[in-house]
């Protein structure tokens, strides 16, 4: 019976092989996430323990080898390099391949170069290297140490990208590169950044490790100090905060700038003051942390300088020629030289914390963070897997020379058979082996010998060849069955490295300086201010300003104001001054001397820079001092003593000091001399009273006590003195003249008593002044 067509069901295309994938979305994502992840982390950004290298670096190195760039030949162009690395080996952009170049020539980059640049490599102020087409490149001889051995069967090879060649997968060479340059790079959900060191000091590391492998780290930490930048500095931190960092593979390290006049006898001078004429001096910057481009960091003091947040510093010069010298100019010579450098220290890039995360890829390439300890344990431990695959490989190639001179010697113990053979044979090679027992490559060796290779000299010289290649051999083969042996001949390399990386070396000679800083200090405000003497000046309506110098009292009255006002207080201060401003309503303000406009023009209302109520008036204004104490007193006759420090305002709105009664209002202000032991106290009734200033409280806020009784009225006036002088007050008149009163034991009574009338001549105003 015949199908009905319709009743089958559709059927499906085939699916090309364009076709995508029916997969969940959220598996396809972190399976190709992690994939990207996996690739960025050990084939881009973390290094390589064992050669210290980056992949882009490796692949830099081996075109430039292959490029026979050594440092004995000449220069080749960078742009010819560039393109041979991302043509055979690194499938990548041409400007990262460069900049990968660039850092390896920058000797501000890299304590020890791999590569020997010629033209604009960048400078340490910040600026780029030019253009690849403009600069020319070979290897340093550094470059040749770590690349040591890679025709000695060291290490494996890999294909390249298009399996047209072949690339190196580490560098064998002894040199420890990642300690000694470095290396810094942020992959997926991980990061790496490790500091520059000393090679002779990780060298003297590794050689105690190797003569006690459970040696503590304190042991190595006496070889290994601290990271060595090339730009020198100095390490500022604790050596238990060093020590922690070196032991768990994350901290950092606090460096800074050095300040110097250069060196004497090879030795740093230390203050970096350099005396100028007429009494002035100026700081002399040597040296910047790593990684700050000077550039930037002069334009940011420049700054500070032009926004006026660091006013004890008037300018910064670059003065750099081959070596660095950055000046800075104080504002005047009175400036703490050792201030202006703290201030710098917070405030600018002339202190750094390079970070320190010992993160890298280990032997079987499994990113780890790894204690300075493990790091070298497993540093050493690749370099005798390549002293025993070296070995072995030389090995292997002695014992093809020892076949091929067995053969030559028994071709010369039967020479007149071998010749014999050789002409009337027609295929003299398997007879040559079948009579005289030769391998293939021994019989055809003979073939290809040359008649003048026939000579006696020739055969004894084999000999002496056989004999030195035999004990050679067995040399070598001890060494590869004896850990002990490879020890000694690790320590006999290193040994030899670290003479050619020596302390005594231009290269070698350690840049950094490790000098544990003092504990931080609170800069105080005043710090920041140039000290200069003013004459505070403050009007009746509130203006107020400070004129340069001290204006003796004597022509205080030829001071200028607008009309209709004139001169409330005058007070001799300092700009490093804070002013106390006291209102009737009990309230305190604070000024600092250095904020008041100049004294050529009227100056500025008061009210502008402080929040004093429009109904309160100014009674008082005082130059503070940290040990200064104050006599306060009120209307209503109570007071206090108070510390000036206690009153001090630190916001515009003032501080509360005393509290009043309905209608009263504060009316005395005073400064107490050091050695005043009495109070007087005079009432609007014109009574006085004497009382020991022992009896005065000291608060810092308050009412106070009662100082005097009264009927009706109030307090007029108080003062402090010194008993036994007497008191003293001005006369009435334009005479200017004092009187005092030596006898004042009818007034001395208890405080709080209602007192009697002052002595004759007292003034009608009832005012001590």
């Amino acid at each position: 019976m015949a199908s009905n067509s319709d009743d089958l069901p559709p059927s499906e295309p085939p699916k090309s092989p364009g076709d995508g994938i029916d997969t969940p979305f959220d598996s396809a994502l972190s399976e190709r996430y992690l994939v990207y992840a996996l690739s960025t982390i050990t084939a881009r950004s973390l290094p390589d323990l064992r050669d210290g290298l980056k992949p882009v670096h490796r692949r830099l190195l081996w075109a430039m080898r292959a490029m026979r760039l050594d440092p004995s030949q000449g220069y080749k162009k960078s742009a010819r390099v560039v393109g041979d690395v991302i043509g055979k080996f690194h499938p990548h952009g041409d400007t990262a391949v460069y900049d990968a170049m660039v850092r390896l020539a920058q000797d501000f980059s890299l304590r020890y170069p791999l590569v020997d640049g010629q033209g604009n490599f960048g400078n340490i102020d910040g600026d780029n290297a030019a253009a690849y087409r403009y600069t020319e490149a070979r290897l340093t001889r550094v470059a040749i140490d770590l690349m040591q051995g890679l025709d000695e069967g060291t290490v494996d090879f890999k294909p390249t990208y298009n399996g047209e060649d072949e690339e190196p997968e580490i560098m064998p060479g002894l040199f420890p590169n990642l300690l000694a340059n470095g290396a810094s790079g942020i992959a997926v959900g991980m990061a790496t950044n490790i500091p520059p060191h000393n090679a002779a000091e990780v060298i003297d590391a590794a050689l105690l490790l190797i003569e006690n492998p459970k040696a503590e780290l304190s042991d190595l930490l006496e070889h290994v100090k601290g990271p060595d930048f090339p730009t020198g500095g100095i390490i500022v931190d604790s050596p238990e905060t060093i020590a922690h960092a070196y032991e768990t593979g994350r901290g950092g390290f606090r460096v800074r700038a050095r300040f110097s006049t250069g060196k004497q006898d090879g030795v740093w001078e230390e203050t970096g003051i350099e005396k100028q004429p007429g009494g002035t001096w100026q700081l002399v910057v040597s040296e910047i942390p790593y990684g700050v481009a000077k550039g930037k960091l002069i334009e940011q003091i420049a700054q500070l300088i032009a926004d006026k947040k660091l006013p004890i510093l008037e300018d910064v010069r670059d003065e750099s020629a081959e070596d660095l010298r950055i000046v800075l100019v104080p504002k005047s010579r009175n400036v703490d030289p050792d201030i202006l450098k703290e201030s710098l220290y917070r405030l600018t890039e002339l202190e750094s914390r390079f970070a320190l995360n010992l993160n890298v890829l280990d032997a079987t390439r499994t990113p780890k963070v790894m204690g300075l300890h493990q790091l070298l344990t497993e540093w050493l431990e690749h370099q005798i897997v390549v002293l025993v695959r070296r070995s072995k490989h030389r090995i292997a190639k002695i014992d093809d020379r020892l076949e091929l001179v067995g053969g030559y010697l028994i071709a010369f113990l039967n020479l007149d058979r071998i010749i014999e053979i050789i002409r009337t044979e027609d295929e003299p090679k398997p007879v040559m082996m079948a009579e005289f027992l030769l391998t293939d490559r021994q019989a055809e060796a003979i073939l290809n010998m040359r008649l003048r290779s026939l000579r006696k000299l020739e055969e004894m010289e084999l000999k002496r060849e056989q004999d030195a290649l035999t004990a050679e051999r067995e040399e070598l083969v001890k060494l590869v069955e004896s850990p002990a042996r490879q020890r000694t001949r690790l320590k006999r390399d290193l040994g030899a490295l670290r003479a050619v990386y020596g302390p005594d070396t231009a290269l070698g000679a350690r840049r950094t300086t490790l000098a544990e800083a003092a504990p931080a200090r609170d800069i105080p405000l005043d710090a920041m201010i140039e000290k200069e003497p003013v004459t505070v000046i403050l009007s009746k309506r509130g203006w107020i300003r400070a004129q340069r110098g001290h204006v003796a009292s004597d022509q205080w009255g030829e001071f200028k104001f607008k009309e209709g006002d004139e001169l409330a207080f005058a007070a001799h201060a300092q700009t490093t001054d804070k002013l106390l401003v006291a209102a009737s309503d009990g309230r305190f303000y604070t000024v600092g001397a250095d904020k008041l406009p100049g004294g050529r023009g009227f100056g500025e209302p008061l009210r502008l820079m402080v929040d004093i109520d429009p109904e309160a008036r100014i009674v008082a204004m005082i130059p503070a001092s940290a040990e200064g104490r104050l006599l306060l007193a009120s209307t209503s006759g109570h007071g206090f003593i108070a510390q000036m420090a206690d009153v001090v305002a630190e916001t515009r709105k003032g501080r509360n000091v005393v509290n009043l009664k309905p209608k009263a209002q504060l009316s005395v202000v005073r400064p107490i001399a050091s050695g005043d032991d009495s109070i007087a106290v005079v009432g609007e009734n014109r009574k006085l009273v004497v009382f020991p200033i022992t009896e005065m409280p000291v608060m810092a806020r308050g009412q106070g006590v009662t100082l005097q009784k009264y009927r009706d009225g109030g307090l007029s006036d108080a003062i402090s003195f010194v008993f036994a002088e007497g008191l003293s007050w001005t006369m009435g008149g334009d005479t200017g003249r004092t009187r005092t009163e030596s006898d004042l034991g009818p007034w001395r009574v208890a405080r709080s008593a209602s007192g009697r009338m002052p002595p004759t001549g007292f003034p009608r105003n009832n005012r001590f002044d």
